[in-house]
């Protein structure tokens, strides 16, 4: 069983599709246990953010998981599987481990660096096991994912700039009305982009905000945080945003909506600029607003043109040798652990000859002292022990090296071993601890 990555981003595909490949939050459970119907899927992990959608999974080969993993893609899109393989990206084994390393890191994203994704792979690891979905080896897998995105981000300079999705598109907006200190805000949406919008805003020295919420209360949470810094913020719902509208310089929408929520006859004539950004996948602003006088929206797709070809930095550079450092060790390790069935497959045999050598001293000396018997059992003992010791250490040593898969089956086959025993020993262990 390996791990398959099987994805689409803003590297891939242009902002439509990502449009409707995206999951909203209430279609995770769904998709997900599309996935664990799947015969050759038995574990996944479903990452959904404004720029990708990706699924780990763990499979039994990867023909067959791959065109589960795409069935479900499609049945949930409505896309061909035809359409979406020019489109999707795929990752096997080790390759998918480099992956979800490079995303969690922030090398992947639109804004290199950006430490929001952090935070979405794990909301989406904890998503995947309330619904039963993540096992031992995706667990392993993204707990280790994770601190590997903590440590580029703690031990280089990847944070300095404190790039995002968000504070990109505001910077836009900046240039367009040159400046924002001042101005009047309208942010749409209170989760996570809205707080990282508020915090933007803030730094803009912004001179007001209104978030419009579904749940005002939520909002309100979030106006606090301003009103205790001294910037005037107040929360409303979305049933007046035609004049929340009027009233703003700029606008930043991100609701994570399935339908737009800013329409065109939301906004009247304007005879003062108005930047509308929209951050939401699927869009949450109307495609003709971008067609009134006066408005300028800028959304994923414009800051996909602008950022494509960016500059990364020593910074990401650093990170991305910390990337390959980790998975290397990781794969190590993966490897090494493989060997362990036919270690204790070995020991197991070893230990069968011992008792067996033992019986049989006992029925040829049944007399023999109790003391001077149990002296040699434990000689006996320590005598294979020593034998074994170097051999084992050896083999674990070898296996994790990217061509050392071929030790272990050497000893299986040297020793007439079958690893299923002992395979189903460490499975119940592992089972046990977590």
């Amino acid at each position: 069983m390996s791990v398959l990555a099987v994805g689409v981003s803003h590297r891939t595909a242009d902002v439509d599709l990502l449009e409707r490949v995206a999951v909203p939050a209430d279609k995770t459970d769904k998709v997900l246990a599309d996935l664990l119907q799947c015969v050759n899927v038995s574990e996944a992990i479903l990452v959904s953010t404004c720029n990708r959608v990706e699924i780990y999974a763990v499979v039994d080969a990867f023909h067959g998981g791959l065109s589960d993993v795409v069935d479900v893609l499609s049945r949930h899109s409505g896309q061909p599987t035809a359409s979406l393989y020019r489109h999707l990206y795929v990752h096997y084994a080790g390759a998918a481990v480099e992956h979800l390393f490079t995303v969690t890191a922030g090398l992947d994203s639109m804004v290199v660096g950006e430490a929001q994704i952090l935070g979405q792979v794990r909301t989406a690891y904890n998503t995947a096991r309330e619904h039963g979905t993540v096992g031992r080896v995706l667990h392993e897998l993204t707990q280790k994912a994770l601190r590997v995105g903590k440590r580029a981000h703690s031990e280089t300079d990847l944070d300095q700039a404190g790039g995002s999705v968000v504070s990109e598109a505001l910077l836009d907006a900046e240039t367009t009305l040159n400046g924002l200190a001042g101005r009047k805000a309208l942010v749409v949406g209170a989760g996570s982009m809205g707080g990282l919008a508020v915090a933007a805003l803030k730094r803009a020295e912004i001179g007001q905000v209104v978030i419009a919420n579904r749940s005002q209360a939520n909002g309100s949470r979030l106006a606090n945080t301003l009103v205790e810094d001294g910037i005037p913020a107040t929360a409303v719902g979305l049933e007046d945003l035609e004049q929340r509208i009027a009233e703003a310089d700029v606008v930043v929408s991100c609701t994570g909506a399935v339908t737009a929520v800013i329409r065109q006859a939301h906004i009247l004539k304007r005879d003062k600029p108005l930047v509308v950004c929209d951050l939401g996948l699927p869009r949450d602003v109307e495609h003709g607003v971008a067609d009134i006088d006066n408005v300028t929206v800028v959304d994923l797709e414009s800051l996909q043109r602008r950022l494509a070809d960016a500059p990364s930095g020593q910074g990401a550079a650093r990170a991305a040798s910390i990337v390959a450092e980790e998975v290397q060790a990781y794969l190590a390790a993966q490897r090494s652990a493989e060997v362990t069935p036919t270690v204790t497959a070995l020991r197991r045999r070893a230990a069968e000859v011992v008792d067996s050598e033992l019986l049989r001293l006992d029925s040829k000396l049944p007399d023999l002292d109790g003391a001077v018997r149990d002296e040699l059992a434990r000689t006996v003992r320590r005598v294979v022990d020593k034998l074994l010791h170097t051999p084992t250490v050896r083999v674990k040593q070898l296996a994790a090296n990217p061509a050392g898969a071929g030790y272990a089956d050497a000893l299986r086959e040297l020793f007439a071993l079958d690893p299923a025993k002992p395979d189903a020993i460490t499975k119940s262990r592992v089972d046990g601890e977590l």
